[in-house]
Parts: C-alpha cells; structure tokens; sequence
C-alpha cells in the first residue's frame, strides 16, 4: 500500500492507495508547528477510518513545497512506517523525476515539487499540448509540450490571499464566501461586487493567459488541453471558457505514477 503525501503552503493533501486504487484520501492545514508524533497521531486517526493498519503501508513518496514540514513529515514516516517499507521514502525533486519529463527552464531545481507532479500526471493522462493551472495559496500556470517538456509557466496570488487583503487593507470590504457565485456580473451590492471580481474576474484572467500561452507555445485551435486542480478550482472552472477538465486529485495520481516508476528503475 502506498501512502502520497502533497505538502502545500495551506493545506497538506494525503492518499492512500491500494493495488493503484485510491482508498483514501484526507485534506488538513498545513501547520508549521506541527510535530511527527502530532503527525503520527493525526494519520493513524484517518487510516483506522478505513480500517488501514500502519504495518500495511509499503511506500511512501513526498512532495513538498514548505521544507519544515518536510522535515517533520519524513521524521514521522521514519519514526512510525518504516518497519514495514519496501524502499526508503522518495522525496520529489527535479533530479530523481527527470526520466519522466524533461525540465527545460533555467533552473530546473527551483521549480516547485508539485508543479512536475501535476505536469506528469497530466502528461501521462493526455499526451499532448497542456496547460495546467493549479489553484492553491499560489495560482500556478504550467506549460506541457506534446513531447512531455515543461516549459515553465507563471505564478500569480491565489484566490484566498486575495480574498483576505480586500478585508484586511480595506476599512468597509468585509470576508466573503464566494462558495455560493454571484447572480451577475454587475454587482449591486458590496457583497455581490466582491463575488464578481473574484469570480468573473479570475476566470477572465484564466482566458486571457491561456490565449497568450497558446499563442507563446505555438498551438492552434483546440491543440492546447486547459487542465485545472487545487482547492479552489472548482470555484472558477464555471466562469473560465478555457478550461477543459478540473482534475481535483491531479497530484496525488502524479505521486502514485512515480513511486511506481521508480519501483520499475529499481
């Protein structure tokens, strides 16, 4: 059995898979204090849910964006899984995922473990012209050649930063829940107003990227796949024409197919 774990700046997204099955699947806030014990107690909570025994875990692979927490985490895989793993557990990086895809920025080492992740699985899904924009504390947008190269991309704020500065840096804007969207565009209340600039206009600026993205890569009509995860994604997919597909468990597929790969290396 498999444990994936995706170790974001908010929240930390873990897996369980079985025979390739995702069994189980958990989503917590990333809390920097948080220590292996807390972690060993916190998991073995969610794997006894679905009646998952520590001894039953296999493999283990990270992606992580916040070194702390990476720290922390692979203290309680030592500390707490190790016993029955099959393979020490394989931290993600541009140097030991570079067999499946080829990284051509300027410095493949500083592009964010989730950023590859997401790029390969999507890769791997639909072998062509991709874009993939990832709806987390940052908005990432990532740029797949049909030759399964990552190009690189451009990084914006997210959705809940933005949300909290309108609050905290404004003296009469209030904290909003944009879960449930606006009726128009044209807001006639504050409220209403909010909603539609988060709204239409994130998803205006997803358009208006990925036109610019299509032209930069060379990609005619319809040669260019728009794939969306993270958090928020749901959220702005209904008010972004561009967008073809919300992938919500993206990373966690991109983890399993690697530590699988690297099995096969092995």
């Amino acid at each position: 059995m498999l444990l994936a774990i995706d170790i974001g700046n908010s929240h930390t997204v873990i897996g369980l898979f079985k025979d390739d099955i995702l069994i189980g699947q958990w989503r917590f806030k990333s809390d920097r204090d948080r220590t292996d014990d807390e972690l060993a107690i916190l998991c073995h909570g969610l794997f006894s849910i679905i009646g998952v025994k520590n001894s039953e875990i296999s493999g283990i692979i990270i992606a992580s964006v916040v070194p702390g927490l990476e720290t922390s985490w692979s203290s309680y895989c030592r500390k707490y899984l190790s016993a029955n793993l099959e393979s020490p557990p394989l931290l993600v990086s541009a140097e030991n995922i570079k067999k499946s895809i080829h990284i051509k920025t300027d410095n493949p080492d500083e592009v964010g473990a989730d950023r590859l992740v997401n790029a390969i699985a999507a890769w791997q899904k639909y072998r062509c012209n991709l874009l993939i924009i990832d709806f987390g504390t940052a908005i990432t947008f990532d740029c797949v050649s049909a030759q399964c190269e990552y190009l690189g991309g451009a990084i914006l704020p997210g959705i809940a930063i933005a949300l909290d500065a309108l609050s905290t840096c404004t003296a009469k804007l209030p904290r909003i829940d944009i879960s449930v969207g606006p009726k128009k565009v044209i807001g006639t209340n504050t409220v209403q107003a909010m909603k539609s600039g988060i709204l239409y206009g994130y998803g205006a600026l997803v358009d208006g990227m990925t036109q610019k993205i299509c032209l930069e890569m060379g990609c005619a009509d319809g040669e260019l796949k728009v794939i969306t995860t993270g958090g928020m994604a749901h959220l702005i997919a209904p008010y972004a024409q561009s967008i073809d597909e919300v992938e919500p468990l993206l990373t966690l597929q991109g983890l399993q197919f690697l530590h699988r790969q690297q099995q096969k290396n092995d």
